[in-house]
């Protein structure tokens, strides 16, 4: 198939494309400098611009297209001008998108759309399934704005699917890009006070999950991206420190992460405690169900 990606070239986007190139599909990658990626363009594998004039008549030629853009909400104090940054880089990128499918004479057959495990917000200990109410606060905001926008391709006959993507672990990357280190130095521990749940996947499943709905078409709407057992910080910090052999009693208060970040420290010390229920209904297999298993095969260990 032909599909087109946005956010293809980011921590997420780089393991999904090399899964769908050894698929034997055809991809089409969205994203602001095309010119850096000529090295790798192929018969196979474009880079295009959203502002490229040829966009209506490529998303006529795609069946799937997948959207991970999205500026990182990781690593930078939250002001009013990165919260707008945030927000804009995912509601305008869907918004373009969805408006070159309205102008497109063939739409494509799926639109899988990304949302987070933010849209919950701070719940302590409470199972959340598809259904569970949505929070208010910033993250929740972007996160249901975001699928709002996606949502209106449902109108042009286009199925639409969310997938509510939570902690990603794979080294390079995502929240353990910042754990790691520390463990390897010795000098690791729990975030907070250890008690929030993470609703965490290992990366090569996420990209499994996010191409499921491509052959599974009776996934429609929000699905949750997590693996069955989220963990408490307390226990994702003491498997790290087992599986790396390293301790893990350096707590870093809650106070001291918001004092350096300020809100975007919620990600890491807000309680998500996420099920993939619409995921495991439609008969979705998770290769690391198992926290250990995964952090082992994430550090080599």
């Amino acid at each position: 198939m032909n599909i087109l990606i946005t956010g293809g070239t980011g921590f997420i986007g780089k393991e999904l494309r090399e899964e769908l190139l050894k698929e034997g599909h055809s991809l089409i990658i969205v994203t602001r400098s095309p010119k850096k990626y000529e090295d790798e363009a192929a018969s196979n594998q474009k880079f295009i611009s959203l502002d490229d004039d040829n966009i209506v008549s490529t998303m006529e030629s795609c069946a799937v297209v997948i959207n991970l853009a999205g500026e990182s909400i990781f690593g930078q104090r939250w002001n009013d001008e990165v919260k707008q940054r945030i927000y804009d880089s995912r509601i305008e990128t869907t918004r373009a998108l969805v408006e070159a499918m309205a102008k497109a004479k063939t739409k494509p057959e799926v639109f899988i759309s990304a949302s987070a495990s933010g849209i919950y917000g701070d719940r302590g200990d409470t199972l959340l399934d598809e259904t569970a109410e949505l929070a208010d606060d910033f993250l929740a905001m972007v996160c249901k704005d975001w699928e709002a926008e996606s949502q209106r391709a449902t109108a042009m006959g286009v199925r639409v699917v969310n997938p509510r993507i939570g902690i990603v672990f794979e080294e390079g990357g995502g929240a353990l890009e910042k754990m790691l280190p520390p463990f390897k130095m010795f000098v690791g521990g729990p975030i907070g006070n250890g008690k929030q749940y993470m609703s965490w996947i290992h990366r090569s499943d996420l990209v499994q999950a996010l191409l499921f709905p491509i052959q599974q078409k009776e996934l429609q709407g929000p699905y949750n991206v997590g693996a069955p057992e989220p963990a408490t910080m307390n226990e994702v910090a003491e498997t790290l420190g087992n599986v790396l052999n390293r301790p893990s009693i350096f707590r870093v208060p809650k106070m001291a992460l918001e004092v350096a970040f300020g809100e975007a420290a919620k990600p890491i010390t807000d309680s998500i405690r996420m099920e993939p229920k619409a995921l495991q209904k439609a008969g979705f297999t998770f290769r690391y169900e198992s926290l250990e298993e995964a952090l082992a095969d994430i550090t080599g260990r």
